[in-house]
């Protein structure tokens, strides 16, 4: 550990030094609270013991100092006229601990043993959270240039707010880059909410996506909030978007350039903050040719424009992918783990795909369930080309 004494009596100094080393820590000194300071921000250190009384700077007076600058290390205050009421509000100011004068062998090392344990502690939660976010970001599995493409460009979207209008067809993984796009974004604490506009009907998606007013249709009998406020700091994900009608999509278009809606019924304009990431499998641009789709729409939400391609343009990653899926099959399944030989994984990846991702997933599951420890290409053969 790398340890800074900072106090003006050279004494304690000293007898603090002594207990510190002996526990092979690397130690440091400073007189005073201002060439304490200039080491603090000079170094990278664990624990802080910091002497309230002192010229210069006090201690109080540097605590203050470091939290507001973000500065997290561990700081023991020390006192040779400590108090109950000085203690406590050594604590409230950001303080790790307190110790009085003359110094206790024992409560220093116990200290010592907790500061290691927080230091520990705040790393492996700094470690998991990376992880859980890395986790989250790659949620695509793929290796084949399309998908590193895809990667690469999240990575570089995801931290701004620019929308994003995701293409490609059904069961391909759209909704899979959007939700990477928020958990990589700096709204990913902030709701993510997504609104399947083909599965909504025409007459009710105003109201799921803008809110209503109590008694602004027969069903409407309290206030109800749409996706736009629900989503209000995250993310909203318009998936296929290119079912939308042309009356709801007017009322997009308003939130998009104003960033306020009318709920159903109302008149009072609601400010909303939300990114909002679309999807659609259909060709828009030919969708605003036949009168469908509204261009203006178009060009709002196309800021950053993703293609996905489908499974069978990116056939080298089908056996990452099969062999992913029958892993989390197996164990959502709690059976014991299957494998994929290499005959199976070749026929699989000669199948057509026109199901995309979606459509593995499913003949994985099925021959997870229907055959025995090892699937062979009998088995692909049998199974896989059951169509509906």
């Amino acid at each position: 550990m790398k340890v800074l004494i900072i106090d003006d009596e050279r004494a304690i100094r000293r007898a603090l030094k002594e207990i510190l080393e002996y526990e092979k820590c690397h130690v440091l000194e400073a007189e005073n609270g201002k060439e304490g300071l200039e080491l603090i921000r000079s170094n990278t250190l664990d624990v802080i013991f910091c002497d309230i009384k002192m010229p210069l700077l006090d201690g109080m007076e540097l605590l203050e100092v470091l939290r507001q600058e973000g500065n997290e290390v561990p700081i023991i205050m020390i006192s040779g006229h400590g108090t109950l009421e000085t203690a406590v509000q050594a604590i409230k100011k950001g303080a790790f601990d307190f110790i009085e004068k003359p110094l206790d062998l024992n409560r220093i090392l116990v200290i010592l043993r907790n500061v290691q344990d927080r230091n520990l502690l705040v790393q492996e939660t700094k470690i998991l959270k990376t992880t859980v976010k890395k986790i989250k970001g790659s949620s695509i599995i793929g290796e084949t240039p399309q998908i590193q493409e895809i990667k690469a460009m999240i990575e570089k979207v995801a931290p701004s707010d620019a929308r994003v209008l995701i293409t490609g067809g059904n069961g391909s993984g759209k909704e899979l880059v959007a939700r990477s796009l928020h958990d990589l974004s700096n709204r990913s604490k902030m709701p993510y909410i997504e609104v399947n506009c083909a599965a909504i009907p025409t007459e009710l998606i105003e109201s799921e996506l803008f809110g209503h007013e109590k008694g602004a249709f027969t069903s409407a009998v309290k206030d109800k909030k749409g996706k736009f406020e629900l989503a209000s700091g995250g993310t909203l994900f318009l998936d296929e978007i290119g079912d939308m009608s042309l009356s709801a999509q007017a009322k997009v278009l308003r939130a998009l350039q104003e960033n306020v809606i009318q709920r159903v019924g109302g008149e009072k304009d609601v400010k909303v903050d939300c990114r909002v990431v679309a999807a659609t499998n259909k060709d828009l641009r030919k969708e605003i040719t036949e009168g469908r789709f509204r261009e203006d729409l178009f060009h709002r939400l196309a800021v950053i424009l993703i293609h996905v391609p489908s499974l069978n343009e990116r056939r080298a990653d089908i056996p990452l992918l099969s062999n992913y899926f029958l892993k989390l099959i197996c164990q959502d399944h709690g059976i014991p783990m299957k494998t994929l030989n290499e005959k199976a994984l070749k026929s699989l990846s000669e199948l057509d795909w026109t199901g995309n991702i979606r459509e593995l997933r499913n003949i994985i599951e099925r021959l997870v369930i229907l055959c025995d420890q090892e699937i062979d290409e009998t088995d692909v053969r049998k199974y896989a080309n059951v169509k509906a």
